[in-house]
């Protein structure tokens, strides 16, 4: 049981409370304990990192007015309630209000048990899911998650950023892996839309007649509002808008047309089409073409971004060394070289998983990150990339690589980075300037 996820214990009863908190201590929960219901409510705040326990018939605040206490500040949080003998009827009122469960006195404790691992199950996903929905709306967090410094990832942040601001639909397009999704709610949320819904929609997951109803209704009970609607004064972002048929090109052409200008929903289309000689321009009716694409993005495809390859495969090994609880793997000059000449068919998305890959076989203790780059490379195309790249470019690229993973391990330390890679402070600080690395970044 991971001890970041704690139990909070409310009980007037020392010898309950100390009962309870040395059980579930034991099996390996991360206890508090609070003597009323009032010391609790001061310590739980809406994001609390876990569940609470809580007898029923406490003086002043008693249990059940705490549950809906609790309810008030955090509606998802868990609350196991404790009751007396006779006391079912009240523990039944206290699931009507939301209580996650309740134990009868006297209770098994492994029954204790099986519930707060229950209760910490739900509310990890919920966190998870919060933490979620509050990082896909701020704008600087959806950025930074844009990572790389190549003239192309500029170019695409300053569009990001100036799109954004703007009201005009957007037309996304690019290769397969290159992190379109991400892009539209990098849109959404740094433009004046931000607090406002953000619904997507994947063109190709429905049949038309399905598809039709979830976009423009009407819909089932259990499907909620049309996305039309659902989205209004917000973003509605389209994905595989080229799986769209005539008829449903005619219904959204329509549905545009009537919001007239500016748009009440904006409407944000991802093309994926990866067919040969075939565009977004080619698929769609031109009318529903030239609204959808009155501003336009091309993400990059991950070759061409040069030694952004080396930091982004650096961050994602770090991840999942962390995730794997191992060490990263080291890269080699030849290796980074293999990383920036290879093909990447499935960019950031397949870099990701070499990513993952890497870190398991570095734990292991076997296999190449060549041998990686050649699994993911069909039989009938190049291993590597036939553009040739200047000796200068994969030496600057390696170095700046080293120095960056360097930076990372020793936390922004420069006595540290000096010693370990031989160089007199001026030179490091030079070579941090040329590069656009800086020391605050690694701190902390």
């Amino acid at each position: 049981m991971s001890k970041s996820m704690k139990v909070a214990i409310v009980d007037d009863e020392k010898d309950m409370r100390q009962s309870i908190s040395q059980w579930l201590a034991l099996s390996g929960f991360d206890t508090e304990t609070f003597a009323s219901a009032e010391d609790a409510l001061r310590g739980l705040n809406p994001d609390y990192p876990g569940i609470v326990v809580s007898d029923i018939r406490m003086p002043g605040m008693d249990g059940m007015q705490l549950l809906k206490k609790l309810k008030s500040v955090d509606s998802t949080l868990p609350v196991i309630m404790i009751t007396g003998h006779g006391d079912v009827p009240m523990a039944v009122e206290a699931m009507r209000i939301g209580a996650f469960d309740f134990l009868e006195k006297p209770f098994n404790p492994d029954r204790m048990t099986e519930l707060a691992k229950k209760a910490t199950v739900a509310r990890r996903l919920t966190l998870d899911n919060r933490a979620l929905r509050r990082e896909l709306s701020d704008g600087s967090a959806l950025m930074k998650k844009l990572i790389g410094a190549s003239p192309v990832m500029e170019r695409l942040k300053e569009d990001i950023l100036d799109l954004g601001q703007a009201d005009g639909h957007v037309l996304i397009e690019g290769e397969t892996g290159t992190g379109k999704t991400l892009i539209a709610h990098a849109l959404h949320a740094v433009g004046a839309r931000a607090s406002k819904k953000f619904v997507l929609i994947s063109c190709s997951a429905f049949d038309e007649e399905t598809l039709a109803r979830r976009l423009f209704g009407p819909t089932a009970e259990d499907e909620g509002l049309p996305a039309i609607e659902e989205a209004r004064g917000g973003t509605l972002v389209l994905e595989d808008i080229e799986a769209l048929g005539q008829a449903m090109q005619a219904r959204l052409l329509t549905a545009i047309n009537d919001q007239g200008t500016p748009a009440e929903t904006r409407i944000v289309a991802i093309c994926n089409l990866q067919d040969e000689g075939k565009t977004c321009e080619s698929v769609l009716r031109p009318d529903l073409f030239y609204r959808l694409a009155a501003l336009r993005i091309t993400v990059p495809p991950l070759r061409q971004r040069g030694e952004d390859i080396l930091t982004l495969f650096a961050r994602l090994s770090e991840q999942y060394a962390e995730e794997y609880g191992c060490d990263a793997p080291e890269v080699s000059a030849q290796e980074a070289a293999q990383l920036l000449q290879a093909p990447w068919p499935g960019n950031v998305r397949q870099l990701i998983n070499v990513a993952e890959r890497a870190v398991l076989q570095n734990r292991r203790g076997t296999g190449t990150i060549a041998s990686l780059l050649m699994a993911d490379t069909d039989e009938t195309q190049a291993a590597m990339t036939t553009e040739g790249k200047p000796l200068k470019e994969f030496v600057e690229a390696f170095e700046r690589m080293l120095i960056d993973n360097t930076m990372r391990r020793h936390k922004g330390s420069i006595v540290a980075v000096m010693d370990e890679l031989c160089l007199p402070r001026r030179t490091l600080n030079e070579k941090m300037a040329k590069y656009g690395l800086q020391r605050s970044d690694y701190v902390g």
